[in-house]
C-alpha cells in the first residue's frame, strides 16, 4: 500500500515538474497562458476498515488548469500586431471558405500574405467582418476573412472643392493693381491643391486672394475680397479658370474692362459684413439719390467655366469638365490668414496601397496613395462563458468544448470583449520567479516521494530478511 502511495506522489511530482518546465518553456511565447497543475487526495473505504484509523491512497491530478490572466504588454512597429486588453480571442480559420471552422488565440501576431490577406505566422486567417462603407458600422456578425485590396477605386474627375477659411479682416490692398498670377504684388494671399481630370491625371490648381477696398459697399465697413483661380498643365503652363458668368450676380462678378468691346468675368467677390460672415444680402434704398439697388447676398457656390473653356489641355479626358467651389463657413475675423479644409470630394486617380491601421474598436483602415482611406472591415472577437473549459491544441490556439460554451461573438470595445490595441503583442503571463519558486518546490515533492519508496524498499527488505 505504501509503495503505491509514494508512486502517486512521484507521478504528481512529475507532473507538477512537467507542468513547471511548459511554463518556463514559453516564457517568449505570445499569448501563452500559464498552466497549474492541481491535485486531489485518493482515498478509500470499505465496511470492513476503521474510517477513524484509514490512511489516505496517495494523490492524483484532478486536472492541468489554464490562468487566463492577461500578459504584459511589448510594443513594436507593425500595425498588424495586435493585443485584446479584456477577456475576447481573436478567432482564425485554416480555411478561408470556411470560417465557421475556426479556434481561438491571444497571439495578435498577424501579416499579409501573398494575396493581400490577413494571417498568423502558421497561415491561418484572421476573421473579422464586413462594415457598411457609409455608417462604417457592422454589416453582418457572421465573421469571415480579411483581405485588403492593393489597389483601390477607378479614376474619377474632380467636381465640388469644399473650401473653409478665414480672411483676414485687417488685409491692406496689394501694391500692384489689376491681379495678375504672375505678380506676387498684386495679391495678398495663395494656395494651391491637386484636382483630377476623368483619367486620373493630376493638376495643379492654384487659388489667390485679393484685398479690396469698396467704396460702395453695403454697409459702409463691410470688407471685399477678389478670388482668382488657375490651373496648371502638366507641361507647366498656367492658364485661369474663370467663373461662370451666368451663375454669379453681377455685384460679384470681378470683370477685366481692358477690352470695352468684350469686358471678361475673370473671377468673383466675397464680401463679409460687421461680424465677419458672408454678407446676408440687402434691399437697398430705391428712394435715395442717386437709387441703391438691392444687393444680392454672398455667394457660396460658384460654378466655374469648364476646362475646355479655359484652354487647358487634357490630353484625351473629358474637356467638359467643370469645379464647383462650395464655401463652406468663410469668415473674416481679426486672426491670421488660415485655410481650414480645401477638399476635393469627388477627384481621385487610382490608389495603392500604402498603410494599414487598426484602431481601438478594431476596425481596419486601409490608406491608399491617392489620399483615400477606407475602413474595409473590424477584427472579430469571441469569448466564452467558462475560459477553463477550452481545449488547448498547441500554437497558443483553443477550441470551444461543452464545458467552455459555444462562442459569443462581439467587436472590441462591447461589453467584456475588450478594445484591440495596435503595434502591441500580449507576452505571455508566466512569472518566471513564481516559476522558479514552483520547480524548486516540485523538486523537493519529487525527492521527498522517492525518499519514501526507498524506505518502503528497505522495509521489504527487512521483512524478506527475517529468518
Amino acid at each position: 500500500m505504501s509503495m503505491n502511495i509514494a508512486l502517486s506522489g512521484l507521478g504528481a511530482a512529475q507532473k507538477d515538474l512537467n507542468t513547471t518546465s511548459n511554463n518556463i518553456a514559453n516564457a517568449n511565447t505570445f499569448g501563452f497562458k500559464e498552466s497549474r497543475a492541481e491535485f486531489g487526495d485518493v482515498y478509500s473505504n470499505s465496511i470492513f476498515s476503521n474510517a477513524k484509523t484509514t490512511t489516505g491512497g496517495g494523490v492524483q491530478t484532478s486536472t492541468v488548469a489554464q490562468q487566463f490572466h492577461e500578459g504584459s504588454s511589448i510594443y513594436t512597429n507593425n500595425p498588424l500586431d495586435l493585443r485584446v486588453s479584456g477577456s475576447g480571442f481573436f478567432a482564425v480559420a485554416d480555411n478561408k471558405n470556411e470560417p465557421a471552422n475556426n479556434n481561438l488565440t491571444r497571439n495578435g501576431a498577424f501579416h499579409l500574405n501573398n494575396e493581400n490577406e490577413l494571417v498568423n505566422s502558421e497561415g491561418k486567417f484572421l476573421l473579422g467582418y464586413p462594415v457598411n462603407k457609409d455608417s462604417n458600422t457592422v454589416a453582418s456578425y457572421e465573421a469571415k476573412s480579411m483581405k485588403i485590396d492593393d489597389v483601390f477605386g477607378q479614376p474619377t474627375k474632380s467636381g465640388t472643392i469644399k473650401v473653409s477659411l478665414n480672411l483676414p479682416n485687417k488685409e491692406t490692398t496689394p501694391k500692384n493693381s489689376p491681379f495678375d498670377f504672375k505678380d506676387p504684388d498684386s495679391f495678398n494671399k495663395s494656395t494651391s491643391s491637386t484636382i483630377y481630370d476623368s483619367l486620373g491625371k493630376p493638376y495643379k490648381m492654384t487659388t489667390y486672394y485679393v484685398a479690396k477696398y469698396d467704396p460702395n459697399a453695403v454697409p459702409t465697413n463691410a470688407n471685399t475680397w477678389e478670388v482668382h483661380q488657375t490651373v496648371t498643365n502638366n507641361s507647366g503652363e498656367e492658364r485661369l479658370l474663370k467663373p461662370d458668368p451666368t451663375k454669379i450676380p453681377p455685384a460679384y462678378q470681378v470683370i477685366d474692362n481692358t477690352n470695352p468691346t468684350a469686358p471678361v468675368v475673370t473671377g468673383y467677390r466675397m464680401r463679409f459684413d460687421q461680424n465677419g460672415q458672408p454678407y446676408p444680402g440687402d434691399a437697398g434704398n430705391p428712394t435715395a439719390t442717386p437709387p441703391i439697388p438691392p444687393t444680392p447676398a454672398s455667394p457660396l457656390n460658384i460654378q466655374m467655366e469648364t476646362f475646355a473653356s479655359a484652354g487647358i489641355d487634357v490630353g484625351g479626358a473629358d474637356p467638359t469638365q467643370s469645379l464647383t467651389m462650395n464655401y463652406d463657413d468663410p469668415t473674416q475675423y481679426a486672426s491670421a490668414f488660415e485655410v481650414r479644409k480645401f477638399q476635393d470630394v469627388d477627384g481621385a486617380t487610382t490608389g495603392y496601397l500604402s498603410k494599414v491601421d487598426i484602431d481601438p474598436e478594431g476596425n481596419i483602415l486601409a490608406s491608399y496613395s491617392n489620399g483615400k482611406d477606407i475602413v474595409v472591415g473590424r477584427v472579430a472577437l469571441a469569448r466564452v462563458s467558462n475560459e477553463q473549459g477550452l481545449a488547448q491544441l498547441g500554437g497558443t490556439l483553443w477550441n470551444t468544448t461543452q464545458e467552455s460554451g459555444q462562442a459569443i461573438w462581439g467587436d472590441a470595445s462591447q461589453g467584456s470583449f475588450g478594445s484591440v490595441k495596435s503595434g502591441t503583442l500580449e507576452q505571455s503571463n508566466i512569472d518566471m520567479t513564481q516559476e522558479l519558486v514552483d520547480l524548486i518546490t516540485a523538486q523537493r515533492n519529487f525527492q521527498a516521494s522517492s525518499r519514501a519508496l526507498d524506505v518502503n524498499n528497505q522495509l521489504q527488505q527487512n521483512i524478506l530478511q527475517i529468518r
